[in-house]
């Protein structure tokens, strides 16, 4: 049995295929970002997760593409937990712009995005994966994710910048107690998963003036930093992944044409085409 899991900051999506590819089940667990998270409380949460704990003496083959998983060190600690649950199973630990890759532009070149709790981007030639920075996360990059527009919110909110009637519906929407937002900052487990639950607010609001205007802004500091760099031709495709790019769609269409590049293909959620990836490549044997 092989496992194909791919793993944002907020959830992780895992597919199981038998000997024949073909699906057995599939479940959805935290996210677990070896970046974020403790080794204790990524075991914890692959404890609490009943469907693959009961295959955990079956699995021969762990494929686990995750946020977070792009330091040596990182992928590393998680590829350790897995182990400790699947002992009888090889287990392979990648970063999720392969993931999103496979699921995109699979074995052509492109640009391929992540604009989820977190965000990334890298350019595929093909064959190997080029990077304009690496990833330091939800702190001080993660240009237009989730857990970039929760700040925004946060901050606009508690600077009286948010126009009145939406600050209302904030204030309604979610426990804004100062020590209970700091408790989920630096106290907690998930902080960045915290961050990116404000974002569902802008969902309701998206053709506000005021929530287009700071998801303009996030999107467009988002290619400033993390596509307009690679400088390549501009017929190569340019593909996005997560929730943030596929619920924000039109703005993202419009910033990249304000830019004279146009979006290839927008995929909510990478699961099921990476699973078809892996079915029709070598990987799986």
């Amino acid at each position: 049995m092989i496992l194909i899991a791919d793993g944002g900051s907020t959830k992780a999506d895992w597919i199981a295929l038998d000997s024949a590819k073909e699906e057995l089940f599939r479940t959805t667990t935290l996210g677990l970002n070896p970046s974020v998270l403790t080794e204790q409380e990524m075991l914890s949460t692959i404890n609490n997760a009943d469907d693959l704990l009961k295959v955990q003496n079956d699995a021969l083959e762990v494929h686990f593409y995750g946020a977070g998983c792009g330091s040596p060190t990182a992928a590393k600690s998680l590829q350790h937990i897995l182990k400790l649950i699947f002992t009888k199973a090889t287990v392979f630990v990648s970063e999720d712009t392969l993931a999103a890759v496979y699921a995109s532009a699979g074995n052509t070149p492109g640009i391929v995005c992540i604009l989820g709790t977190g965000s990334n981007s890298c350019f595929y030639d093909g064959k190997s994966i080029i990077t304009t920075a690496p990833s330091l996360g939800y702190t001080i990059m993660d240009e237009a994710s989730g857990n970039y527009f929760g700040k925004t919110l946060l901050r606009d909110f508690y600077y009286n910048k948010m126009p009145e009637k939406m600050a209302s519906a904030f204030k309604n929407s979610f426990d804004l107690d100062p020590d209970v937002v700091k408790m989920n900052l630096y106290k907690n487990p998930y902080p960045n998963m915290y961050l990116a639950s404000f974002a569902k607010f802008m969902l309701k609001y998206k053709h506000e003036k005021y929530v287009r205007k700071i998801i303009k802004k996030g999107i467009q500091e988002f290619f400033k930093y993390r596509i307009l760099p690679f400088k390549k031709d501009k017929q190569t495709p340019i593909y996005f992944i997560g929730s943030i790019a596929y619920y924000f769609q039109d703005i993202l269409d419009n910033v990249a044409s304000k830019n004279n590049l146009s979006i290839a293909k927008v995929i909510k959620r990478p699961i099921d085409n990476l699973v078809d990836f892996h079915r029709n490549s070598s990987f799986l044997k």
